[in-house]
């Protein structure tokens, strides 16, 4: 939610629109530099998670969506990655034939989606297993445990790293005072769907307690080898040591399940996976005085993957398997220092120290632990010019063993034209280093022959030569957000050039392996090209009880040359339209729907490459629609709810065989 002027500060305001600047902002109750009582009242929302500083939304340096627990609930999503395509430049998959359902800005996906940063309570949750990929962790939690999710839209390397190349989807779950007592849902519905969901929170003198468990299922995309199950479990502690300290520990488990393959493709054959990911994470939080606090944190994450297919080969004293499994793990150590200088400045400074490590004989060809260090030294300030004009400054110097040095810079200027009505110029520099997969895969196919007791070396699939170097994106945009309290309505325009040098691509090339040539995949850095584009989001009260929202983006690459490689901006359309419409209605009943609708786009695996030449392109046209009513069980409130997912017709999702087909559902839910 977004409080505006015409509201009262005790209520809060629902903005449910397609661009998510809709964020309820009840805030966990925690004291940080430079934010007061008053701060968490005003009209505009606090965000977190732009330059580690907590901001008013129109003081961040860059554009940022909120989508709020109001506005998941009503979009009838399942997951995280189907409810950011209604982000403006965000375009997402349901399909889990990449591991899970993903999401990308602007369409750079790769086969994962490996150019944003997801964060969980500060937790990044990218895979290095999976060479970068974020889907995974948008499925770490349950969406019934989600607050708010915080979505910058563009560059911030500055904040997070490298990871953080084309934005940060910061996912904030409820606090556990906030989540007392049990909880269930259940779902059930066409496309066999079967999300079950249960949790229980509690308190003691100091803290308080929350355990959920839940699990996703459905038969996935038409013409895909579905089954996909998804189990969760997740626990937060909220300890409140004193007036001064907190102590947050998160830890969890999950565990992917999904069928994979394609009946007319050999090699590609029908076969099930399993992706197992366990974490833990502690945060102590210390008010050093009214103008200075410390953050420490600890994470630790494992992974395990298993994805074997045994295929039939001739002659038959050959066994063939194809195997893509392994384990991976990351740890990381972070301080954070805020202050504030005077009363015109406030900065934060700090330092990250990261090691991953990945270990997988069929991707790298031997049986070692591969690993990167990552070390990070960052610092933002905000340094108030004179009342109507900030300034943003920062930078993040970031250093691996495996990648070398980078350092990414931002500065962007915040000008009050009027206290409703605000401009944002600036620049940044973000950076992506090769994953571990891009510089030392190593992909080699064996036939274990039953007679010798020996594999024989079959085919080589990917030999990557090392010589990959970081990418980077020099974005320059404009900004504005206005509010108009007389038409109950508020604003948001992106203007952007995203200037990209080296994107990483896989090409193909010969080479000589005892004594026979082999064509085989390396990873380099392709062509220089420029994404230049427009995103606008509109919400508003136009009558009594409703909340519309509206966006529109409007994208196109520029290329110096004609580009050789384009099958990594496969599925950014150059316009696509959304409109989110919630209205209230009598005994307790609620109504929203959405529509959306994208100029053609490259279906993704199936998209223009160097191998494969012109792939599948096509529009989405899909609108979803949801019922609600709500319930009392004595004590205890509910709701029953309808949701029925493109009504309409089928469009192809990830491959061209894949289908997502009009699917309905049903959830009973009982709340504390």
């Amino acid at each position: 939610m977004i409080n505006f002027p015409w509201m009262s500060r005790s209520g809060t305001c629902i903005l449910v629109g397609v661009t998510g600047l809709m964020s309820s902002q009840r805030l966990a109750a925690q004291t940080t530099v430079g934010v007061s009582e008053k701060d968490f009242l005003d009209e505009m929302p606090i965000i977190l998670s732009v330059s580690r500083l907590p901001q008013r939304l129109d003081e961040t340096p860059g554009a940022v969506t909120i989508l709020d627990r109001d506005f998941i609930r009503s979009s009838g999503a399942r997951d995280v990655a189907d409810l950011l395509r209604l982000v403006p430049g965000f375009q997402s998959s349901t399909s889990f034939e990449a591991d899970a359902p993903q999401a990308s800005y602007h369409g750079v996906y790769g086969y994962y989606s490996a150019r944003i940063q997801v964060l969980v309570d500060g937790r990044s949750v990218y895979s290095n297993y999976l060479a970068g990929s974020v889907a995974p962790g948008l499925m770490t939690v349950m969406l019934d445990d989600v607050e708010r999710i915080e979505v910058l839209r563009g560059s911030n390397s500055v904040a997070y790293g490298a990871r953080a190349m084309l934005g940060v989807v910061n996912i904030v779950t409820r606090h556990s005072t906030d989540t007392l007592g049990p909880r269930a849902a259940l779902t059930r519905g066409e496309n066999g769907i079967q999300d079950t969901r249960l949790g229980l929170g509690w308190r003691t003198d100091h803290s308080g307690m929350r355990l959920s468990i839940d699990e996703r299922a459905d038969d996935g995309l038409s013409g895909a080898h579905g089954h996909n199950r998804v189990q969760r479990v997740n626990f937060r502690s909220d300890w409140q040591v004193s007036e001064r300290s907190e102590v947050q520990l998160h830890a969890g488990w999950m565990n992917m399940a999904s069928g994979k393959g394609f009946a007319d493709k050999p090699g590609q054959d029908f076969r099930d996976t399993t992706f197992e990911n366990k974490f833990v994470q502690m945060d102590w939080k210390e008010v050093l005085s009214q103008d200075q606090d410390l953050v420490l944190g600890f994470a630790h994450n494992q992974e395990t993957y298993r994805d074997v297919n045994t295929i039939p080969f001739f002659p038959p004293w050959y066994r063939v398997t194809l195997d893509g499994s392994g384990t991976a793990s990351n740890s990381s150590m972070t301080a954070q220092h805020t202050l504030r200088l005077n009363p015109a400045l406030r900065m934060v400074w700090g330092a990250e120290f990261r090691r991953e490590s990945v270990t997988s004989r069929p991707f790298f060809n031997t049986t070692e632990a591969l690993v990167d260090n990552f070390m990070r030294v960052f610092g933002h300030a905000e340094w108030r010019l004179r009342p109507d004009l900030l300034l943003n400054a920062g930078a993040m110097a970031e250093r691996s063993r495996g990648s070398g040095s980078s350092l990414a810079p931002r500065l962007m200027l915040n000008w009050h034209v009027t206290p409703q009505q605000t401009l944002r110029a600036g620049m940044s520099r973000s950076f992506r280093p090769p994953s571990t997969f891009e510089r030392q895969a190593d992909v080699r196919y064996s036939a274990y022959n039953q007679i010798t007791k020996v594999n024989d070396l079959l085919d080589v699939n990917i030999l990557a030569r090392g010589n990959v170097q970081h990418e980077s994106v020099l974005t320059r945009e404009l900004g504005y957000l206005g509010t108009f309290p007389r038409l109950k309505s508020t604003l948001d325009v992106r203007l952007y050039d995203e200037s990209f040098s080296g994107l990483i691509d896989g090409v193909p090339y010969i080479s000589a392996i005892d004594g026979k040539d082999y064509r085989v995949s390396d990873y380099v850095n392709a062509e220089d090209f420029s994404i230049r584009g427009l995103e606008l989001q509109w919400t508003g009260q136009p009558w009594l009880g409703a909340q519309l929202g509206f966006n529109q983006t409007f994208s196109r690459m520029v290329f110096s040359q004609a580009p050789s490689t384009t099958g990594l901006l496969a599925s950014m359309p150059e316009s696509t339209s959304t409109l989110f419409l919630t209205q209230q209605l009598p005994s307790g009943l609620r109504f929203s729907i959405s529509h959306q609708y994208s100029e053609p786009l490259w279906v993704q695996k199936s998209g223009p490459s160097r191998d494969h030449g012109e792939g599948l392109r096509q529009y989405i046209n899909r609108t979803d629609w949801r019922l609600s009513k709500s319930l009392r069980f004595g004590q205890r409130t509910g709701e029953l709810a309808l949701t029925v997912q493109n009504q309409g017709h089928a469009y192809a999702d990830f491959a061209k065989e894949f289908l997502f087909k009009r699917r309905a559902f049903v959830t009973l839910r009982i709340d504390n």
